[in-house]
């Protein structure tokens, strides 16, 4: 933005000395005279602008004093002026978060996890076991179908960790990963995407002996989220599914995502 400047000029004129002396005052005092009132006006006025130049300096001290709180305050009240009544009020503390950022500890011996699904195709599943990331988009392991961890259910360590295309992929690569499983491996599953268009009965029957109630039901861009293990005897606690339907979908042609979150016991001999 260009400045703008005024000037001003100023027109100097001078005056004859004898029009000087012809507008002095009839009452005006010769050289050497009394001091008529006018020069003792003068002659006060100074020492009462200093005094007025000191009581303006004090005045105003002692009001930004009051303003900024005091010495050593670091400005209390100013910043009274730009606080609400509600963000004075002392904070609360933040709600403890323990391993994977669950709200309370797991058992001892038990296994604490947390896992997302994927939503819609855009934002990759995350799964996390005893504060460890297994998969996520950030460590570049996930990908469109089933994205699938293979943990030791005695010591808790990842095993392997795959990503399979249930769209355009070989479900024969899956079928490779989950048949050959250890007797007390823990499965973890999350959908990210299209998780079942190339499921078959084989893939199916695999999923649900190792614990699964909703696999029989899974569908073309379902959300799923499932931990399993070889040689469980019931049903596992830890599974979620929701379908998708253009009537109940939070993304255009998607459901939401999942999560879930949980305790799992270890297993206290490898078989």
């Amino acid at each position: 933005m260009k400045a703008l400047v005024r000037t001003f000029n100023y027109h100097l004129t001078s005056v004859p000395m004898k029009d000087k002396e012809s507008a002095r005052s009839p009452n005006s005092t010769p050289a050497g005279g009394p001091n008529p009132a006018g020069e003792v006006d003068m002659r006060l006025a100074g020492p009462f602008r200093i005094v007025a130049l000191i009581v303006t300096v004090g005045v105003t001290w002692i009001a930004l004093s009051i303003l900024l709180g005091g010495p050593g305050s670091r400005f209390p009240r100013i910043q009274q002026l730009f606080t609400s009544p509600e963000s004075s009020v002392t904070a609360e503390p933040r709600a403890r978060k323990y391993k994977c950022g669950l709200p309370q500890p797991c058992p001892e011996e038990h296994l604490a996890f947390r896992m997302v699904s994927g939503a819609a195709n855009v934002i990759g599943p995350k799964i996390c076991l005893e504060d460890k990331m297994l998969m996520s988009s950030v460590k570049d392991n996930v990908g469109r179908g089933l994205n699938i961890a293979l943990v030791n259910g005695v010591s808790g360590e990842l095993i392997e960790a795959r990503a399979f295309d249930m769209w355009a992929g070989d479900v024969n690569d899956l079928l490779k990963f989950i048949r050959p499983l250890h007797e007390g491996t823990l499965v973890f599953v999350a959908s990210y995407d299209d998780p079942a268009t190339k499921m078959n009965e084989e893939t199916r029957k695999l999923f649900s002996d190792l614990g699964s109630k909703n696999v029989k039901d899974l569908a073309f861009r379902d959300s799923w989220v499932f931990v399993g293990a070889k040689g469980v005897q019931n049903k596992s606690p830890f599974e979620q599914h929701v379908k998708n339907s253009k009537h109940t979908n939070k993304y255009e042609g998607w459901p939401e995502a999942l999560e879930m979150e949980g305790c799992i016991p270890r297993r206290t001999v490898a078989s």
